[in-house]
């Protein structure tokens, strides 16, 4: 069983709204910093929103800030994103990703970052589509 899972991609208009979900199992990985990154066609990925182990603090990078939420579920293990009022550029696939006890310990005081390196554990991704 693969241990970030995600969901609740789609096709939507601009201006619309989508809910990822990403389900932990296997392990509390809601108990490190996890987040969510997307990688649109020929871009590299970025990192979208991290939340911190205890799902009070939150990252967003300046191109969603406002409009995307993250919560972290911890006691269902589980991650989402809110999306609110879409744009094309928002096309991409959507990975969950999270840090685990290693990371954890070597990153000690520092808030959780928008880095990729942060995060050795992804999902497969899910595709989010916004057309005009």
């Amino acid at each position: 069983q693969e241990p970030l899972v995600e969901s609740g991609g789609g096709a939507v208009q601009v201006g619309e709204s989508l809910r990822l979900s990403c389900e932990a199992s296997g392990y509390t990985y809601t108990s490190y910093c996890m987040g969510w990154f997307r990688q649109a066609p020929g871009k590299e990925r970025e990192g979208v929103a991290v939340v911190g182990p205890y799902g009070r603090a939150t990252t967003y990078s300046d191109a969603v800030k406002g409009r995307f939420t993250i919560i972290k579920d911890k006691a269902k293990n589980n991650l989402y994103l809110e999306m609110n009022d879409l744009k094309s550029e928002d096309t991409a696939i959507y990975f969950c990703v999270a840090e685990g006890p290693d990371l954890w310990i070597k990153r000690g005081a520092q808030p959780c970052s928008l880095s990729a390196d942060g995060f050795p554990y992804w999902g497969q991704g899910t595709q989010v589509t916004v057309s005009s």
